[in-house]
């Protein structure tokens, strides 16, 4: 009975040790699974800059490896022909400004005077030959006078009397002052002159490449001295901050992870564990890319994940492949 009884307790023991060491050497998990690894890759943001205008490259001060803060002048374009558009469009506004004026302020008193002096010596015109014409109208008839001095006298008084009808208008014009929509026209030729003025000093700011963004410049794809095209890349800056990862978890382990979870990053060769949160989760699966390496993940359905890396430095690289460890996933529930 006792030989039975050590038989049992030594197979007891036997057992526990044996799954104390499948445990100790991983061949069975030793705690709940709360642990998920995601593979992907830091995000390769670029972007391709040029100036907004054509023209030649005057001059560009970054090379390729630079790093650059933003608003930083990068490169600039010979202004020549814009200082001459620049001083065309200054004339121009001018112009219009002393125009709308003109129009806005009405008559100066000395035009007004001027034209009181056209009426007065076109009402002398006038009485003048309105007396040579009331005198010989008597004389017309019994002959004393010919019919074309008779006709010419009433001519010339005619054209006194439209003379002075004119210079009348005039400064019955000059005192009524300039009509609204005169004023108007000349407030929107003013408003179109400044606006062309605007245009062009867009244009001549546009001669200026500034970075939009902190980055390193990786390409210098022109010289100084070369003709752009608008539009045209001169420099190609990449932006390494804020870091992204772009990662991918299969569709059974969506629901254990969430935006705003930390994870650790880790990169090949490096020692490093970066700090990250997850920012973004797809609303939608894809099949596996094929940058994903895990051979039970390339056929199945995956949803992409962004990680935000919170302390970057120079020795995590854009495009490097990398390991995101979700430490506070939540368990699998498996039915």
């Amino acid at each position: 009975m006792n030989r039975r009884r050590l038989i049992v307790l030594a197979l007891v023991v036997a057992l526990a040790v044996a799954a104390f060491a499948t445990r100790g050497f991983g061949l069975l998990p030793a705690r709940p699974d709360t642990e998920l690894s995601l593979f992907g890759n830091v995000d390769i943001r670029e972007v391709d800059m040029g100036f907004r205008v054509g023209g030649r490259i005057a001059g560009i001060g970054v090379d390729e490896g630079a790093r650059v803060r933003q608003g930083q002048l990068l490169a600039t374009l010979d202004t020549a022909t814009i200082d001459s558009r620049i001083a065309e469009s200054d004339a121009r506004v001018a112009q219009a400004q002393a125009n709308y004026d003109k129009a806005r302020n009405g008559a100066r008193v000395q035009d007004v005077g001027q034209a009181r002096a056209r009426v007065a010596a076109a009402q002398a015109v006038y009485d003048n030959t309105q007396r040579d014409f009331v005198r010989r109208q008597a004389l017309v008839e019994p002959g004393a006078i010919s019919r074309d001095l008779w006709e010419q006298t009433r001519s010339e008084r005619d054209r006194a009397a439209a003379q002075l009808a004119e210079a009348r208008q005039g400064l019955s014009l000059l005192r009524a002052g300039t009509r609204p929509e005169d004023v108007a026209a000349a407030a929107a030729e003013l408003k179109s002159a400044q606006a062309a003025r605007a245009s062009v000093g867009t244009d001549q700011s546009d001669t200026r490449l500034v970075a939009a963004t902190a980055g390193t410049v990786v390409t210098r794809a022109r010289e100084p001295g070369a003709i752009v095209q608008p539009g045209e890349t001169v420099l190609t800056l990449s932006i390494d901050r804020p870091m992204r990862v772009r990662a991918y978890v299969a569709e059974t382990d969506l629901s254990r992870v969430s935006p705003g979870m930390k994870v650790q990053v880790k990169a090949d060769g490096n020692a490093k564990a970066y700090r990250g949160t997850i920012g973004y989760i797809a609303p939608r699966a894809e099949f596996t890319p094929k940058s994903v390496e895990t051979e039970n993940l390339r056929t199945d359905l995956v949803y992409q994940v962004r990680v935000i890396v919170d302390d970057p430095d120079d020795a995590l690289r854009q495009g490097q492949p990398v390991t995101i460890a979700v430490i506070g996933a939540r368990a699998r529930h498996e039915d």
